[in-house]
Order: structure tokens, then C-alpha cells, then sequence
């Protein structure tokens, strides 16, 4: 069978059970909705949660940074794998015992404060905008690619079909959709690695082929190193960015996972706050059997396509450069006449544009690998696209829906008017995430660190002082968010936007690029909050006893939610 044929079985497949599984998990209350009724497992929510967590940034784009930055690229392995440690840990515990739907939800009990549950709800928002435009344009790739459309029409179909599920079930059937959505991503992200590591060095397990020898007996990264030096480039396996700012990057990246709305949702859905602790630890490592995975998929990937392409007859190329040059996502352009391909580090040179999001999609084709194997790689690029969109729609909508309208504007309305808000809310958030995916800002990709650095200078702070300070109060949290946001913005917009020419690390403040500053955002957030909340007056003390309530570690009942 032809690579459309089996990608229309196999997506088919997948999309029939996921929208079969969502009309058998509809939410019938906000309960349900909101927090899937309380009642989901912890290793179902372990596998939701790692599906929520691997995004399109995950699957599609991380392999691909790591094969073309080398040892830099490290720094996202360390910052996302790092900063979901610092959730499990530090705070999914106690908020799954504080007992609120949403961070804002959480914001606003902890400050007895309006104003602060606004900020939040805005940072939310935000944040949330910012992460799901880059999965819609994940969607639109995949479909342009394998089912042979415009990425137009791609995200116009994966609009239809988060709307379908996620305005339907709620958390409820986004949780079992996300179940099967990570079977689906992390069979479609292994079965090919295993293949190609076979073949490159005999090992069946990806991580010890990345480390594993060639036919010819020379080490692999040895020989990407040597390859890469002869084309101009970087050795793979040597870092060109400073000390501080692969500490700010990787920084910024965790914690900023730790303050991701979407994530910090699911230790809602389970029963007992010793659940949300076992669910934490079963995501971990579902999580870790695709990361540790990553940086061999991305050596893997480079080797091969520096030997099938490298001064290749321009007519001759590989029918998988043509099938990509359709998607407009690679380009060759003979700047020398000479009818061969030149791949080198010199923009006067160089006669190949590749984009690094489709090293792990065109992985499969690039190896030769069965047809099966590449419709399987495209489900499961829509699975993590997906379900990460999912999982952000419904924080949006919740946020809107509960935090904006009930506990704010419409402290009154019922249940079932509601319920009704939160859906129309994440049709809206559907309409203007396809627009986005559509309409990509050119900085899609920086658009997701961009999410990380906000939510670290605006959320994490205010998360961990509420937590762990009986003396942090409503103005600290306010004054904090605000000034961390500001600082943060106005830095990764002069840089990014209103002056990218500048964007040199002779100009950055102590040699800390915009990918990293989140991290000095949060710094003086935490600053900011310490100072005011010493200069004003101390919380109630209704507010002070439930923070030493919350940590106080009675994991073996159920969670008791204050009201």
C-alpha cells in the first residue's frame, strides 16, 4: 500500500477511537468538565498527563533542535524533563490537597484578592495562546505532508476535531482521549528509532545505539563530528553557547513547566492527594521513555540525511526531499549552476533550506523504512499535537467560564449556564488558535520558549510563596506577577521584534538570550513580592492556618477542600 493509503487507515483509526472514546466519556457536570469528576486512576493519569505534557514541541520539534544544534540542544532535554521533576515534587502535591479547578482558581483563594485572580487569569490565557498557536501549525504540517493538502486545511481539520472532543467531554474525555493519544504517539515515536538503530549499529535499544559504533567500526557521533567539521559546521558533540545562558535557558524551561496551567489541571482529576503523588511518578517516567529517545532519533536522522543528500545531482535527489519540497518546508536552490546539491555553512554557499520541525516526521522516509512505519510517525505527531491542544483549550475556557464569569463577574449564574459558557469559550479558543496556525507570527518556535519564560516570571513565584510562606500576601503575589511579567515582555519584545538586528549576545543583559530571561523575570518577581509582602500587612489568619493546613502531610485521606 501507498504512504497515503496507509496514513488515511492509520490516522482514520486513530481519530474513530479517540472520537469514539470522547462521546463515551461526555461531561455531564462542571465536575466532569472541569476536573473529570476526581475519579480518574493514577496511572490513567499518568499516561494523560505525559500525552498533555509531550506536545507538537515534544514529538515534532526537539529531535530536529537537538540534530541540528548538537550538544546545545541539550539544554530542552534538561529544562522540560527537569522542571516536570520540580511539579511532581514541590507543587502538585499541595495544590491537589488545596482542592481548586485552575491556578487562577488557586491564586485567588490563597490572596483573598480579585485583582490577583485577574492577573492570573490573564497570564493564563496568555500563556496558553502563546503554547497552543505552535500545536495547530504541528496539526497543519502533518497533514500537509501526509495526506497531500494545504497546512491551511490541515489546521482547519485538527480545529474540527479538538473542538469535537474537548467542547464535548471536558476534561473527562480529554483525560481517556489523552490515555489512548499517548499508546498512539509513543508506539509511532519508538517503532521507528528502534528500526533505524538496528540497522545503523545493531542495537535494538535507540540509547545505546546513539552511543553505539557504525558498520565501519567508528563510532557514531565521532563520525557526525567529522562530517559536520568537512560541511563547516559546529562538531555535534560541542556546545557554542556560554555557561550562564545554557543556566538561564534551561532554567527558564523548567520552571516554567512548573508553572504551565495545562499540566498543573490534571493532579486535579484524581481522588486522593497520595494519587496525585503516584500520578507524578508514573508520568515521569512515561515522559522519560520519549526524551531519553530524542537526542538518538536526532543523531540518527542527521547521519542519514547527510549521506543521502551531500552533493547529491540535483535530479537525483531522494524521493523524499521531492515529497517535502511540496510542503514548501525544504527548498534547494543550485545558487552555483553546477547541478549538484551544496549542504555547508555558508549562507553565500549553502543550497539547502531545511526546516528543523521535519526531522522526526521525514525520519522514516529519509531511512527507507515500510510505508506503515511513516503513516504510523504522522498519528502520532497529530496525537501529541492534539492532546496538548486539548488540554490547553480547556484551560483557557475554564478559565473564562469559572474564574472570569463565577467567581468575578457572575457569582449567580447555575450550573448548567456554566457549563454552557465553558463550551462556547473553547469554541472561541478553537477559532482563534486555527487563526494563529494559519497565520503563524514568524516565531512559532521562539513562541513556545516565549510561553515557558512568561509563565516562569509570572505564575511559579507566586505558586511556590503561596505554598510555602504564611507571610506572603495579596500585594506581594500582585506587585511580583506584574513586575516579572513587564520585565520579561518588554525584554524578549526589544529583542525579538522591535529590534532582532540587536538580538547578539555582545547586547544581551550579563550574556542572558530571550529564550533564558524568563528565568531573571522570575528572580525579581520572587525580589519584588518578598519586599512588598514585608511592607504591608500580614494575610488573615483563616488565610495563614489553611497554608499550614495544606503542608501538612496527611497523604493517606482524601483531599479536603476548604470553601
Amino acid at each position: 500500500m501507498s504512504i497515503l493509503a496507509w496514513t488515511y487507515l492509520i490516522v482514520g483509526l486513530t481519530f474513530a477511537l479517540y472520537i469514539g472514546i470522547a462521546i463515551w466519556s461526555r461531561a455531564g457536570s462542571t465536575k466532569e468538565f472541569y476536573v473529570a469528576g476526581g475519579g480518574v486512576s493514577p496511572l490513567a493519569n499518568g499516561m494523560a498527563t505525559a500525552a498533555d505534557w509531550m506536545s507538537a514541541a515534544s514529538f515534532i520539534s526537539m529531535a530536529g533542535l537537538i540534530s541540528f544544534m548538537g550538544y546545545d540542544g541539550s539544554v530542552y532535554l534538561m529544562g522540560w524533563t527537569g522542571g516536570y521533576v520540580l511539579l511532581a515534587l514541590l507543587l502538585a502535591p499541595y495544590l491537589r490537597k488545596f482542592g481548586k479547578f485552575t491556578v487562577p482558581d488557586f491564586v485567588g483563594e490563597r490572596y483573598y484578592s480579585k485583582t490577583a485572580r485577574l492577573v492570573a487569569v490573564v497570564c493564563a490565557i496568555f500563556v496558553s495562546f502563546t503554547y497552543v498557536a505552535g500545536q495547530m501549525r504541528g496539526v497543519g504540517i502533518v497533514f500537509s505532508r501526509f495526506l497531500e493538502v494545504q497546512i491551511e486545511t490541515g489546521v482547519i481539520i485538527g480545529m474540527v476535531i479538538v473542538l469535537f472532543y474537548a467542547v464535548l467531554g471536558g476534561m473527562k474525555g480529554i483525560t481517556y482521549t489523552q490515555v489512548a493519544q499517548y499508546c498512539v504517539l509513543i508506539f509511532a515515536y519508538m517503532v521507528p528509532a528502534i528500526f533505524i538503530s538496528v540497522i545503523l549499529t545493531g542495537h535494538p535499544i535507540p540509547q545505546l545505539g546513539l552511543g553505539g559504533t557504525l558498520e565501519d567500526g567508528t563510532p557514531l557521533l565521532q563520525k557526525l563530528d567529522g562530517m559536520l567539521g568537512e560541511l563547516g559546521f559546529a562538531p555535534y558533540t560541542s556546545g557554542t553557547k556560554s555557561t550562564i545562558d545554557v543556566f538561564f535557558i534551561t532554567a527558564a524551561l523548567m520552571v516554567g513547566t512548573a508553572g504551565l496551567p495545562h499540566v498543573i489541571v490534571r493532579f486535579f482529576t484524581v481522588p486522593k492527594v497520595r494519587d496525585a503523588r503516584k500520578s507524578a511518578g508514573y508520568a515521569l517516567a512515561f515522559i522519560a521513555i520519549l526524551y531519553t529517545t530524542a537526542p538518538a532519533i536526532g543523531a540518527f536522522g542527521l547521519y542519514n540525511m547527510l549521506n543521502n543528500i551531500s552533493n547529491q545531482p540535483v535530479a537525483e535527489m531522494p524521493q523524499w526531499v521531492q515529497n517535502w519540497q511540496k510542503t514548501g518546508l525544504i527548498s534547494i536552490d543550485d545558487k552555483n549552476g553546477d547541478g549538484h546539491v551544496q549542504y555547508v555553512n555558508h549562507p553565500e554557499a549553502n543550497e539547502l533550506t531545511i526546516d528543523k520541525d521535519i526531522m522526526v516526521l521525514a525520519n522514516p522516509e529519509i531511512a527507507n523504512l515500510p510505508n506503515w512505519v511513516i503513516a504510523l510517525v504522522a498519528a502520532g505527531g497529530l496525537a501529541a499535537a492534539l492532546s496538548t491542544a486539548a488540554g490547553l483549550l480547556l484551560v483557557i475556557s475554564t478559565s473564562i467560564s469559572h474564574d472570569l464569569l463565577k467567581k468575578s463577574f457572575m457569582p449567580g449564574i447555575s450550573e448548567k449556564r456554566e457549563l454552557a459558557a465553558a463550551r462556547l469559550a473553547a469554541m472561541l479558543a478553537v477559532v482563534v488558535a486555527g487563526y494563529f496556525g494559519i497565520n503563524p507570527p514568524g516565531f512559532v518556535a521562539e513562541v513556545v520558549a516565549f510561553a515557558f519564560g512568561l509563565a516562569a516570571a509570572s505564575f511559579f513565584p507566586v505558586i511556590i510563596m503561596g505554598i510555602f510562606s504564611t507571610r506572603m500576601n495579596k500585594q506581594g503575589a500582585i506587585w511580583g506577577m506584574v513586575v516579572g511579567l513587564a520585565f520579561t515582555i518588554s525584554y524578549i519584545s526589544y529583542f525579538k521584534f522591535i529590534h532582532p538586528e540587536a538580538n547578539l549576545p555582545e547586547n544581551w543583559w550579563f550574556g542572558i538570550s530571550p529564550e533564558g530571561i524568563g528565568t531573571l523575570g522570575m528572580l525579581f518577581n520572587f525580589i519584588v513580592s518578598f519586599i512588598v509582602s514585608r511592607m504591608t500587612p500580614p494575610p488573615p489568619m483563616h488565610i495563614q492556618e489553611l497554608i499550614e493546613d495544606i503542608r501538612v502531610p496527611r497523604g493517606s485521606g482524601a483531599a479536603v477542600a476548604h470553601h
